[in-house]
């Protein structure tokens, strides 16, 4: 018996659907193909393989991560109506001339935005987790866009002794921008597994320095060292885990910096404080969380706990005003990090995109953020796991 005609109607539609579908998934993997990067392999697979921290074919947190999905699609139902600006951000547009002059401190940080700092410390220029493209994603037609152009341009960039990336999630690793660099000549300094996207993209093997937890390299006298964090790695579906993550310190002759990558809250901060510092300024992570993923970021109220226990003297938050990646209102990091360090008796520092600030020349804090309506603590509480 012959299909009645509402059926070969809905039979066509359903194919064209299918059809536009396959077209979107091929369109996706052309855009993105480039951008997802590679895994390591070869030499570079073996000593991930070696790694104390490698297990079951990828690498793992000593604290296990909690993801509740539930959380998360309760979370996304509850979405701060202000979860991205509906007025302009402001920022200061960084001139190429300010990095003429040294800072008079010896330390000097010019944060761009989320996880993006140019760290000037005892003469030398180290950059983290640069990333200057509009989208946080491997596709450029979608994914999180940025809020504002960034505030430094490429071009205006100074001389770099470095390139620090924490790990390859798509807001601290970004293609376009890893290229620019790369035409400068610049080293790049990233956890195991990472080099393999780098190679992959073109940066020669000599400048790219690949390091796992607790080890070390120096560049003049100034030392970087890879430092544990709590969180996970991947670009696809199918890498998941098998590149590492991590924070990072940097050690000079005079001052001491420590950034945190994405992370949660873990024990060894207090190692980290106890072996490399005490720390002149901290770069600790306080947005894109939620309690559903309380291991993966860590919030504000632990950002203060985080910067205690690694023994730093003033907190710089970063990974915050620039891309919606949670459910937050994106002045929520800022409040509530000014009331956890108020509280704590800690120095905070929270500049303006693009505003320079020297850690021993501490100025006023300046709430150039709008008022917003946002969740306290005691509203929507961050507490990582497996703590004890």
């Amino acid at each position: 018996m012959s299909s009645s005609p509402v059926r070969r109607r809905l039979r066509r539609v359903a194919l064209a659907v299918a059809a536009l579908l396959a077209l979107l998934v091929v369109g996706a993997l052309v855009d993105g193909w480039v951008a997802f990067g590679r895994v390591a392999s070869g030499p570079r697979r073996a000593r991930a393989e070696a790694s104390l921290h490698w297990a079951r074919g990828h690498f793992e947190n000593p604290q296990p991560l909690v993801n509740d999905w539930w959380g998360t699609l309760k979370g996304a139902a509850a979405m701060s109506a202000d979860v991205s600006p509906k007025t302009p951000v402001p920022f200061e547009p960084v001139p190429r001339a300010r990095f003429e002059v040294p800072p008079a401190s010896g330390l000097r940080v010019t944060w761009l935005g989320h996880a993006t700092s140019l760290v000037e410390v005892d003469g030398h220029r180290v950059l983290f987790d640069p990333v200057w493209s509009e989208r946080a994603s491997p596709l450029s037609f979608s994914g999180p866009r940025r809020w504002y152009r960034p505030p430094l341009a490429l071009d205006d960039l100074p001389p770099l002794d470095a390139v620090v990336v924490s790990h390859d999630h798509y807001d601290h690793l970004d293609l376009p921008t890893v290229r620019a660099l790369d035409a400068k000549g610049v080293t790049f300094f990233v956890p195991l597994g990472v080099g393999a996207h780098l190679a992959y993209w073109g940066v020669e093997e000599a400048r790219i320095v690949e390091l796992d937890w607790w080890e070390s390299r120096a560049v003049g006298d100034l030392t970087i060292t890879c430092t544990p964090a709590r969180h996970a790695s991947g670009r696809t579906l199918l890498d998941k885990d098998e590149q590492l993550w991590a924070g990072w310190a940097l050690v000079g002759p005079s001052h001491r910096v420590y950034y945190s990558g994405d992370t949660g809250l873990f024990p060894a901060m207090k190692d980290i404080g106890a072996r490399l510092g005490p720390f002149d300024v901290t770069l600790i992570e306080v947005g894109q969380y939620h309690s559903a993923w309380p291991d993966w970021h860590i919030g504000p109220e632990q950002a203060v706990t985080a910067h205690r226990w690694v023994n730093g003297r003033v907190l710089l938050p970063v990974h915050w005003g620039l891309f919606s990646l949670a459910y937050h209102a994106w002045t929520e990091p800022a409040e509530r990090v000014l009331v956890a360090a108020q509280r704590a008796g800690v120095a905070l520092a929270i500049p303006k995109p693009g505003q320079s600030v020297e850690p021993d020349a501490l100025p006023s804090l300046d709430r150039w953020w709008p008022a917003l309506a946002w969740q306290t603590a005691d509203e929507a509480p961050i507490r990582s796991t497996g703590l004890p």
